[in-house]
């Protein structure tokens, strides 16, 4: 079958506006931890997060459209500029139909919502925005880059809480695989730091609340205590290795693989042996004809929440036995913070850059081993390393798992 590719990357996140900065401050072991701005958080427990930075819209938009739209689609906005950008695709009358948008939220608009039930209550009906719909509805983003670039392919959101990103990713690759495509936006977009959303997964003791900022989240470490809440999107272009090759595009990695599973266990947490993540990491390395002992890098889920890491370890034991202990692993999230359904279209980027850099990124803030947590976690600074082939996992609530196979492109 044919292989599907990437040629294009964006992204906003609260390392970077882009990807260059975005990589070199990774590798770099920056964090983007800081007090919150966005509201007074005086009240909350978790006073913290990962917030995009130094980001007007209007630098990218016209001041109207920026008013029309919710932030997770102002990130979605730019990235999806910057992937296009580099990847030279263009968008056509002779093959705007061809081309699919899949570009996924687990929220959507939570903050134009937040905002216009408080408007509601107190000023009444007539107050509501009359875009508080396209602004709030999770495919909104995947529309308005539609409409951006003309694209008149399949477009649509998926879903999967905090595999969201990954699973439009897979849905993607699963539609340029059968040919009802030729090319590809996809990714994800999240912008869930509002008041509602902080107490939300406060609420359910998810978020750290370590007073000493500087040194959470702390991904696989015996003292972790909880994610710290991130925003952002990460947008690819995908596109079939013949499509891509005609038109000479400059490709970045090869898509080899993905797969999906769910726990059927319980609504927040993980199946604790960890066999519904182990299995997705196995389905997925199948369907990319890869067997365990070729897999260089691993970009973990790695929220730094006691049961996720320690069930995650246990799902990459589970699809890799003993090699585990041989295959370097990483938490992004250690710097990103945890985007919702938008941080595993990141970390695929990520994953794209490994292996073109031959650079792994570490997971900081670990300073005590876990013995539940026993595998390589590249700890606190980056490590070189020629990598053919990465994985990267993504495990959401409602129990979904899923896996993506990123390789080098030959």
């Amino acid at each position: 079958m044919e292989k599907i590719v990437i040629t294009g990357m964006g992204t906003v996140n609260p390392l970077g506006l882009n990807v260059a900065d975005t990589w070199q401050n990774i590798v770099n072991g920056v964090s983007g931890v800081a007090p919150i701005t966005r509201f007074d958080a005086s009240q909350w427990r978790t006073q913290i997060a990962c917030e995009v930075k130094d980001f007007d819209p209007k630098d990218y938009m016209s001041a109207k459209d920026a008013r029309r739209r919710d932030r997770f689609e102002h990130f979605a906005t730019v990235a999806a500029q910057e992937a296009l950008k580099s990847s030279g695709l263009e968008i056509i009358e002779e093959n705007a139909e061809r081309v699919g948008v899949l570009v996924s939220s687990a929220l959507g608009g939570l903050k134009s919502l937040q905002d216009s039930i408080l408007r509601l209550e107190k000023e009444g009906p007539k107050r509501i925005s009359p875009f508080l719909i396209p602004m709030l509805m999770p495919n909104g983003a995947a529309g308005l880059i539609g409409i951006d670039h003309g694209i008149k392919g399949p477009a649509m959101s998926v879903a999967s809480a905090c595999a969201s990103g990954i699973d439009g990713i897979g849905l993607a690759w699963m539609m340029l695989r059968t040919g009802m495509i030729d090319a590809a936006v996809t990714g994800a977009s999240e912008s869930t730091l509002t008041r509602t959303g902080i107490g939300a997964f406060d609420r359910i003791n998810a978020l750290s609340t370590k007073s000493d900022h500087t040194m959470t989240p702390a991904p696989f470490d015996k003292n972790r205590d909880g994610l710290v809440m991130g925003e952002g999107a990460g947008i690819l272009i995908m596109e079939t290795e013949n499509h891509a090759k005609a038109r000479g595009a400059n490709i970045l990695a090869e898509l080899a693989g993905y797969a999906a599973t769910a726990d059927a266990f319980h609504v927040t947490a993980p199946s604790s042996d960890g066999s519904g993540g182990g299995t997705a990491i196995s389905n997925a390395l199948v369907s990319a004809k890869v067997h365990p002992d070729e897999v260089g890098y691993i970009s973990a889920h790695g929220t730094a929440t006691p049961l996720n890491d320690a069930t995650e370890t246990k799902a990459i034991k589970y699809a890799f036995g003993e090699q585990a202990y041989k295959t370097l692993i990483s938490s992004t999230k250690s710097m990103t913070g945890h985007m919702m359904g938008a941080t595993g279209a990141l970390e695929t980027i990520f994953c794209v850059k490994a292996i073109q850099d031959g650079i792994l990124p570490p997971t900081i803030h670990y300073k005590t081993p876990d013995p539940e947590c026993d595998l390589d976690y590249v700890p606190n600074q980056a490590r070189e390393k020629k990598v053919e082939i990465a994985i990267n996992n993504a495990f959401g609530f409602g129990g979904h798992n899923s896996v993506l196979v990123v390789r080098k492109y030959r």
